[in-house]
This record gives structure tokens, sequence and C-alpha cells, in this order.
């Protein structure tokens, strides 16, 4: 009997260390917290993006950082998808979400891009969208903040303070989905 394909599990968020504690680097935040759990360390691999190849419980994984821009993160998707023969249902994809508040992790498979850059990205790349989505809630702008604005300034202290947590649950969202299925892993971890 063949293996199974591995999960692909793709976090997103902008290179280099001025962007690492923006709101919109929560993909990248969630897949570290992956990466220690996995005892791997990311390597840069030729799809322009940083990965780690492992195991979360019983299930092969390819965790990954595009390098590129979060609005261009599409065509290194793309190209790991195709290197590792990830079918896009085997695809999960961790990012930052306006529309959910702070704190809250939510998951969906397919669905639109809801103004989300990289989003877009990918679904224009793969020409489907009918991937897995872990979106990790960094609520609303204050005011008449530009939301672009909003998601590229770091987590206020306040927020600082249950960010961890946080990384851990939605960590804990992917292995679900990994482990098991959708709606058992929206069960788990949808809270009111």
């Amino acid at each position: 009997m063949m293996a199974a394909e591995p999960w692909l599990v793709v976090g997103l968020g902008n290179p280099g260390p001025s962007y690492a504690g923006n709101r919109h680097n929560a993909g990248f935040l969630v897949l570290d917290v992956l990466a220690g759990r996995t005892g791997g360390r990311f390597k840069a691999h030729k799809a322009r993006a940083d990965v780690v190849e492992g195991r979360l419980g019983a299930e092969r994984v390819v965790l990954a950082k595009p390098r590129s821009w979060m609005n261009e993160s599409g065509g290194p998707v793309k190209a790991l998808r195709d290197f590792y023969k990830v079918p896009v249902g085997r695809l999960i994809v961790v990012h930052d979400e306006l529309d959910i508040p702070y704190g809250a992790i939510r998951l969906k498979r397919g669905g639109g891009d809801n103004g989300h850059n990289g989003l877009r990205s990918i679904t224009r790349s793969l020409g489907d969208r009918e991937y897995l989505r872990v979106r990790f809630g960094v609520g609303r702008p204050p005011g008449r903040m530009d939301a672009a604005t909003f998601v590229l300034r770091d987590f206020s202290a306040t927020e600082r303070r249950e960010l961890d947590l946080n990384a851990e649950q939605a960590a804990d969202a992917v292995e679900a989905l990994t482990a098991g299925s959708l709606e058992a892993a929206q069960n788990a971890f949808h809270t009111p």
C-alpha cells in the first residue's frame, strides 16, 4: 500500500524581521509552533518557501512559510503543492482574519478571500478555492484605521499576553484537521 500524500500546511505572512510581530504574520507564528512540535527546523526550499517535513501525530506534514510577500503567496504554494503532489483537499492555509474577534479560531473549507490578498493569490494560482483554512482572529481596526494599516501593525501589549496561547490553539486546530474531519475540528474549536 502506498503512503498517503502528506498534508501541506502553509502559514501566511511577510518575510523579514520588521514584519515578524505584525497581525498579518499570525500564520508564520502558528507554523513556528507546529515546527516545534515536529522537532524540525525550517530550511530553504526551491519553491521560494521555508519548509519543515515531519509528523504531527500519525500524519506526514510539510509545513511551509512562503518567502514571497503576502500578496504573492500563490506562486510558492502552487510550487510546493506540485512538488509534494498534495491534492487541494490536503492543503491547510493558516492566516489572519479581520472579521473574527481577537483570539478566536475558525475553520472552513473554501469560500471567498474576504479581501485577504494572500488567499486571493493562492486561489488564483491554484485555480481552486476548496482548500482548508485556519482563520486566526485579529479583530477589526479601531476607529477609522485602514484595514491594511492595521494588519501591518504589531499585536498590542494586551494582545501579546494571550498570543502564545492563541497560537498554540490554532496549532491544535491544524492537528485536529490532519487527524480527523473538518466537522469534528470545527466542533472542537468554534467557541460561541
